[in-house]
């Protein structure tokens, strides 16, 4: 299975995606630790998959969503954007909704 291959395969086989730097538990950057905070105070599950540990993912993403940076939130196999788009969507409601209809 090729890089995109397997990142289609990922945002497709699961409800919410989180490509991030580090873990939840330990964020490698600012950026995915915010990202990981709204989805926390959104109290919904999601896959995390640390970017860091596969450097083909890490650029392979950025092709696949054509997107140039990290994290990256996909729901229902969308993406939805990076974390300033969440804590805007977060702020307005919008992302609770999206996500709740994950549930």
């Amino acid at each position: 299975m090729d890089t995109q291959e397997l990142i289609r395969s990922q945002v497709t086989g699961n409800p919410v995606v989180l490509y991030m730097k580090g873990s939840p538990k330990f964020p490698q950057c600012g950026f995915s630790n915010l990202a990981t905070q709204i989805l926390n105070a959104c109290n919904v599950e999601y896959v995390a998959i640390d970017v860091l540990a596969d450097q083909n993912i890490r650029e392979g993403i950025k092709t696949y969503a054509n997107w140039p940076t990290i994290p990256q939130l996909y729901v229902n196999g969308e993406f939805i954007g990076g974390s300033d788009i969440m804590r805007a969507m977060y702020e307005s409601g919008e992302l609770q909704t999206l996500l709740n209809a994950t549930k």
